[in-house]
């Protein structure tokens, strides 16, 4: 039950750009787990930020797959997971809110709240998931604090209470004072170095010193109002996801993390029950259950390997027990699970409810298995969403076909994208949710297979997993849209309407053909 206690897991999600990985490399630099933390965005440093391990990341300067590190702060074992926030990998996102127990968003205070950040919040809300907002860039001009809030309460529809108050903005950024410990945090714009904490009576002179008279009256007078108009801040609310509280900071600067980690410990959940289609498991159950929410090929360039990510359910995960892969009913061990520090891994021997531990996969792995013990159960809620954007990839170099082959396969199993075999002309169209995983898909195949590939365009509308109880009808179907079925890798029947009239017109003829938009179903 202790370890149970003390495990916090949670995701950092956000808009592209507000950012997530720079607010990660603070929390880890707590964390005691770096001891320099890498700027981002400048060159002249030759270090990118440690969550952002791919080729391709670092050449972008963007985070292109969750990763997945583990931290000890204070009494307390913490696992971040950084997603990417660019809207083209969206997925890979909503499926890691899936083995999350609560969330920390971050917003930009000069832009506010951003299209990709509502999505993510709708994820959120349907899973029930507490979220923190953390209002990051204070030390840049951007929108008045009181507006940002009201603008937070509208577009993502959940309660705000702030619990840190900003000091002025931009350049006359003096600090913020944080409510919820009652103390001042006094700003200086350094990036390696934490800010010093001041005990001040709110109605005393020596706040007028530090701060000047001006700033301190304003911040009075903003206390008094934000007590007037916000509920009192109350822990069951924020459990079940109705109050998200908000901290303000500058992540780059290292300034108003701290207050935000120390309050996040206190007060974020520990592992909660996890429902399956059998029933709702809990964490302190004895036996180990888990399941693999994310699998990602060549962690390692040097070793051709796939590491699956198993979040551990209930129970304790031992090293080199047996365990059923209740899929293909076969048992299973494991000689050396993994946990990560992004990419830096090392091998454990126990892992407890709460904890992310990495797999080595040798193709027997899908997104969605569950291990348990024996017991034969079912953990839902990891769709595969409809694709928008279709392309056929073919072969650019005859000589390396076996390497495209392995390479496709492998990168669909990472739920990248989605591949369809047309069943007219036997030719691969891969379907994505963005552009950016076109390039990124060529991008590996060449630099980690070995292998060239193409893409040919092909105008499609949308791709619909379809069934039916009525054998015939499906079967007329199948014979009319010939040209437009297809199999996915699952061996499953999917339509590729290739304009929206179509689709309608298909759904209005037949009837009794249930077109779905996302792969479980």
């Amino acid at each position: 039950m202790n370890e149970i206690e003390r495990r916090r897991t949670f995701a950092i999600i956000s808009h592209p750009d507000a950012g997530k990985t720079t607010l990660t490399e603070k929390l880890l630099l707590f964390g005691g787990q770096i001891q320099v933390a890498g700027a981002v965005k400048s060159n002249k440093i030759k270090k990118t930020a440690t969550s952002d391990w791919m080729e391709i990341e670092k050449q972008r300067g963007i985070s292109v797959s969750t990763s997945v590190m583990e931290f000890d702060y204070q009494d307390y074992k913490v696992n971040i997971l950084d997603t990417p926030g660019h809207q083209d990998f969206a997925e890979d996102t909503f499926r890691t809110l899936t083995a999350v127990d609560s969330a920390i968003i971050v917003i930009d205070g000069a832009k506010g709240v951003e299209a990709q950040t509502r999505k993510l919040m709708t994820v959120c809300r349907m899973r029930k998931t507490p979220v923190i907002v953390f209002i990051n860039k204070m030390d840049r001009e951007g929108k008045d604090p009181f507006d940002l809030l009201d603008e937070v309460e509208s577009e993502l529809q959940i309660n705000v209470r702030p619990l840190s108050w900003p000091i002025n903005q931009g350049a006359r950024f003096k600090g913020v004072y944080n409510i919820y410990e009652e103390n001042l945090n006094l700003f200086t714009p350094n990036k390696q170095m934490v800010t010093e904490k001041v005990n001040v009576d709110i109605n005393s002179e020596e706040l007028d010193e530090r701060v000047g008279k001006e700033d301190a009256e304003k911040l009075r007078e903003d206390l008094e109002m934000i007590d007037g108009v916000y509920d009192t801040f109350d822990v069951n609310t924020y459990l079940e996801a109705e109050v998200a509280p908000v901290f303000f900071g500058s992540a780059l600067n290292n300034f108003g993390v701290q207050e935000l980690l120390d309050c996040f410990v206190k007060i974020a959940p520990n592992p909660r029950p996890t429902t399956a289609e059998e029933r709702m498991v809990q964490p302190e159950e004895p036996k180990f259950t888990g399941f693999i929410f994310k699998i990602t090929a060549n962690i390692d360039p040097n070793h051709r390997s796939c590491t699956a990510f198993c979040k551990v359910c209930s129970g304790k995960f031992v090293r080199n027990a047996p365990y059923l892969h209740v899929r293909n009913g076969k048992t299973v061990r494991f000689s050396s699970p993994t946990q990560f520090m992004a990419q830096r891994k090392s091998t454990i021997e126990e892992a407890y409810p709460g904890d992310i531990v990495g797999l080595p996969d040798n193709g027997i792995f899908k997104i969605g298995d569950t291990l348990t013990e024996g017991e034969l159960l079912h953990f839902k809620g990891l769709p595969s969403f409809s694709p928008e954007m279709f392309k056929y990839i073919e072969n650019a170099d005859p000589m390396k076909t076996k390497q495209l082959e392995k390479g496709i396969n492998q990168l669909m199993d990472e739920g990248v994208a989605q591949l369809f075999v047309n069943q007219f002309n036997n030719r691969k169209i891969i379907g994505t949710v963005g552009q950016l995983q076109f390039e990124v898909i060529q991008y590996r195949l060449e630099n980690e297979y070995n292998a060239k590939c193409k893409w040919e365009p092909v105008s499609l509308y949308k791709a619909c997993w379809i069934e039916s109880d009525d054998d015939a009808e499906l079967d007329a179907f199948k014979k009319r849209k010939y040209q437009y079925m297809a199999k996915d890798k699952e061996g499953r029947d999917v339509f590729l309407a290739d304009s929206n009239y179509v689709l309608q017109m298909a759904q209005q003829d037949f009837k009794h053909i249930k077109f779905h938009f996302t792969s479980e179903f």
